[in-house]
């Protein structure tokens, strides 16, 4: 019992956090495996993601009744984010993801500090692409983010975003908005597989899809409400800290 609430309590933060700027893994993939230490590592991720995409879904629906966006353009860009997700998440039965842990930390630094150079990145909504080629560009970041969500993870969210942001020339809220597209997708595809597998328990992912939702519910709200800017300040606060946390898993642990 006493498990269960630890894991759920992390989930709502990770709900609040993945709904703002991404991230959400921070805080619950490291509370799952220090929670359950003797567990398969697919099968906490599987619960994990089973868990993640009610809040990821909720997050989606308040952002596409607020944000207007190319909705019709990026939902193909959403099911190659979901395809890339699914052929990740099956390399990682084969593949050890060694290699890009001790990677990720310096990608994460490059992120970080490049925004932070660029003062005015993301705070205004200056689309630089229009129809097909918005698509295709899309669809290039969703496939390539897709496959390291289903591969690896942390981060995912916050890849999206700056992505969308540096890329595309999104503000951070509607690059936050179609992040969360993107992610429920990936999810939902990774989860596919894990389900097919038996990789999930059911029981953990019930309990933490509740507090999950509550948790993106209020991340939705508070992003909703102050904006861009809001957004940009959760997005520097959780990269950083995703710095800190891959770079001690990936060299120090």
């Amino acid at each position: 019992m006493f498990d269960l609430l630890i894991v759920a309590a992390a989930s709502l933060l990770a709900g609040f956090i993945d709904a703002v700027a991404g991230g959400g893994g921070l805080v619950l993939t490291p509370a799952l495996f220090s929670t359950f230490p003797n567990a398969a590592p697919a099968t906490l991720m599987g619960s994990n993601k089973a868990a993640a995409i009610w809040g990821t879904g909720w997050a989606t629906v308040q952002y596409v009744r607020r944000v207007s966006l190319p909705w019709r353009r990026l939902l193909p860009a959403a099911v190659l984010a979901g395809a890339g997700s699914f052929t990740g998440a099956w390399v990682l039965t084969h593949v050890s993801p060694e290699g890009l842990r001790k990677a990720l930390p310096l990608v994460l630094l490059a992120v970080f500090i490049y925004t932070l150079a660029k003062k005015d990145l993301g705070r205004e909504h200056r689309p630089r692409f229009t129809g097909r080629t918005e698509a295709l560009v899309a669809g290039v970041i969703a496939l390539v983010v897709g496959f390291y969500d289903g591969f690896f993870g942390p981060g995912t969210g916050s890849f999206f975003v700056f992505l969308f942001v540096r890329v595309l020339g999104y503000d951070f809220l509607h690059a936050s908005a179609t992040a969360k597209l993107m992610n429920l997708l990936t999810n939902a595809f990774a989860i596919s597989l894990f389900v097919s597998k038996g990789l999930v328990w059911w029981h953990v992912a019930g309990v933490m899809a509740v507090t999950n939702v509550i948790g993106s519910l209020a991340g939705t709200r508070l992003a909703l409400k102050h904006g861009a800017g809001f957004v940009r300040g959760v997005f520097v606060t959780v990269v950083g800290a995703l710095i800190l946390k891959t770079a001690w898993d990936a060299f120090l642990r």
